[in-house]
């Protein structure tokens, strides 16, 4: 049996530089659509927890604001993170958003579901985070053809104590946020890309990720992801 290579994930002090370079297989990348308003997600989050540590998966939750009307705000919803959820909706024809709704690789799964294997890529990403900036590498192709991308900043460790709506009285705990979302123009694989990321200041306490996904521009699937814990 062939062995499995993952995308390797360093940790450095606040100053220093760090670096990661993908594999030869792509980690499964599990989005899941959530809101502190909906009393279905707490179940979703606490699931999506589950998945901290492991190198071949990268785990997103990103914040919809469209519950916020319930009488509770969630602090971590963004316009961005509900806009890529609309837009991946239209992308597969789907008439209706929810939460919480889970996409896995693209597609969409139940939470808890067993996750697919990660699959072998051609794709090699480096990825480097230096003081207030983050910079990608995406390798050439031969095979030509288009791919997009998108930034990720992501938070882990966080909790909310919820006085209205639907899930008043609970303390709800979350990892993966989102707190940052960046998507970057289409490119020719052939050529390959080099783009940067300017980084907010981080949020004191918090584990903070930095990940960079790359995906067919027609079906939005992933193929190749590499995120580095600075």
């Amino acid at each position: 049996m062939r062995p499995v290579t993952f995308a390797l994930l360093l940790a450095c002090g606040p100053t220093a530089a760090c670096t990661a370079e993908s594999g030869a297989t792509a980690p499964t990348v599990v989005e899941l659509y959530t809101s502190e308003g909906c009393s279905s997600c707490p179940p979703a989050d606490r699931w999506l927890s589950t998945l901290k540590g492991r190198p071949d998966v990268l785990a997103v939750a990103f914040h919809v604001n469209y519950w916020d009307h319930l009488g509770w705000q969630d602090r971590f919803a963004t316009a961005e993170g509900t806009q890529r959820q609309r837009a991946l909706a239209r992308a597969l024809g789907q008439a209706n958003i929810y939460t919480p709704q889970v996409r896995v690789n693209g597609v969409d799964l139940r939470a808890g579901a067993a996750l697919p294997a990660p699959q072998p890529s051609p794709l090699r990403l480096t990825l480097k985070h230096e003081g207030d900036e983050a910079r990608v590498s995406v390798a050439a192709m031969a095979t030509g053809g288009r791919l997009s991308g998108w930034w990720v900043l992501l938070e882990d460790g966080h909790a909310s104590r919820v006085r209205a709506g639907e899930n008043a009285g609970e303390t709800l705990r979350h990892d993966h946020v989102v707190r940052l979302y960046q998507p970057t123009a289409d490119w020719n694989a052939g050529e390959g890309l080099k783009a940067r990321l300017a980084l907010p200041a981080a949020t004191r306490g918090q584990l903070r990720r930095i990940a960079f996904v790359v995906v067919d521009p027609a079906t939005q699937r992933p193929l190749q992801a590499l995120a580095l814990a600075c």
